[in-house]
């Protein structure tokens, strides 16, 4: 996963940086081509944290079993290091449901689904 995690940062970064420039640049200009851009942009951020998971779950766990097995860590230790390691690890599976929803947040409001004509 590591290297398609690679892979993917490029365009990450893209969707990343230009992503809210096309979608606030498409609802200026009313140019839904523009703004699906941007929402095309964001997608690619979305699935690099989606990818990103399981990598950093896997760096957590290997760390945690090289400070016990460097002995930095005690046994008494290791469990108060797998607590703050996985809190570490989790903060990614905020930042990808964040992204998720903000990601749902813009097709809706561009989109038709669940507006009324009154």
């Amino acid at each position: 996963m590591m290297s398609v995690r690679q892979k993917m940062v490029v365009p990450a970064n893209l969707g990343s940086y230009l992503s809210y420039a096309a979608i606030i640049g498409g609802w200026f200009l009313h140019a839904m081509g523009l703004i699906w851009l941007g929402i095309i942009l964001f997608s690619a951020l979305v699935l690099f944290q989606l990818v990103t998971l399981p990598v950093e779950f896997n760096a957590s766990s290997r760390a945690r079993a090289l400070l016990t097995q460097t002995g930095m860590v005690t046994a008494a230790e290791g469990a108060g290091v797998a607590k703050v390691l996985n809190a570490a690890a989790l903060t990614y599976v905020a930042a990808l449901i964040t992204s998720i929803l903000t990601l749902v947040y813009y097709i809706l409001r561009f989109t038709n689904v669940g507006r009324s004509d009154d």
